[in-house]
């Protein structure tokens, strides 16, 4: 198993490969929290952009896609937002998260040459590949779930919600989708540390699209790091509000698995400790790949807005593709 990224601005890449030994350098974890892949290791080797090329990437053996999978349709993906909208309406909901699987075909794909496109074309994100025994996952997710720095114990997060085109204008729903997500984090953080930073709301470029942003410090006891990331997971940005509640009709609504998509990334270095929320990322497979997206809904939702905010998170991916 081998994992490669680039973190946010960073100059050089990371690479981890699973030895059984160390520390949980690296964990992947699924949005229901019922899946984990742990990469063990003494240390992280740290790259240059040449050094890539020396790398596995050619001798991937890529797997075949599940037959039965489930793909919605326009009109289906339409249905699922009406009902969410419903949803929302009758028990007074903030917001409802719905995503959904979107599948590319594909032949000859380039991994290398892909993982170095996405990392060229979204410098402020996490762009990361991991190859393990049976899958493979590649992404480029803006938002950062915590950043926990072990000598100072300051504790770091954002809010980011509401998606638009780089060139529109906020509207209510974006701003009104946002504020909830800033909500629960803030409250999160005040039962861990009675010193609480909040900084204005502000715009977070990301590719072709943009986002609402509020950025957050606090320091924290580094034995409640996991607790806190355990209250913060998932937050409304990928899940809704109360967390349970929607956990519950996003299962009933969406019919699919997402897996890693909208869990969260660990990485540990030996400064510090980050984990991602895993959002624009896709599965790949030999003659396919699966982008997953999604929007949260509220009641100033268009269904039809929805569906193209989907297409347009998706392109994080499926338009970097290199063959």
């Amino acid at each position: 198993m081998k994992f490669i990224c680039r973190l946010p601005f960073a100059e050089d890449y990371i690479l981890a490969t699973h030895e059984n030994i160390g520390k949980n350098r690296v964990e992947f974890s699924s949005f229901n929290g019922n899946k984990k892949l742990e990469l063990k290791n003494n240390s992280l080797t740290y790259l240059k952009e040449e050094n890539l090329e020396n790398l596995f990437f050619n001798e991937v053996n890529l797997p075949e896609i599940d037959a039965t999978e489930n793909f919605p349709t326009h009109e289906i993906y339409i249905e699922e937002v009406k009902k969410a909208i419903e949803i929302i309406r009758e028990n007074n909901l903030p917001k409802l998260v719905i995503s959904r699987p979107i599948k590319k075909e594909i032949s000859n794909l380039n991994l290398l040459d892909s993982f170095k496109n996405i990392c060229s074309n979204y410098k402020n994100t996490l762009c990361y590949l991991l190859i393990s025994e049976d899958e493979i996952w590649m992404g480029a997710t803006p938002e950062i779930l915590g950043k926990f720095n072990k000598k100072t114990q300051e504790f770091f997060t954002m809010s980011l919600a509401g998606t638009l085109p780089i060139n529109e204008e906020w509207s209510d729903k974006e701003i009104e989708e946002q504020k909830p997500v800033s909500q629960y984090i803030l409250e999160k953080l005040k039962d861990f540390s009675d010193d609480v930073k909040v900084s204005e709301t502000y715009t977070h470029n990301s590719g072709n699209i943009k986002h609402l942003r509020n950025d957050f410090s606090a320091k924290i006891n580094s034995e409640k790091l996991e607790e806190l990331i355990t209250k913060l997971h998932p937050t409304p940005a990928v899940c809704g509000i109360p967390k349970d509640f929607c956990k519950e009709k996003i299962l009933e609504i969406e019919n699919y698995n997402r897996e890693f998509y909208a869990g969260y990334i660990k990485i540990e270095t030996e400064e510090e400790i980050y984990y991602f929320v895993n959002l624009r990322c896709a599965k790949i497979f030999k003659n396919n790949i699966i982008a997953f997206a999604g929007g949260g809904i509220t009641t100033m939702s268009n269904p039809e807005k929805e569906w193209q905010e989907t297409e347009l998170k998706s392109q994080a991916i499926l338009n970097h593709l290199k063959f």
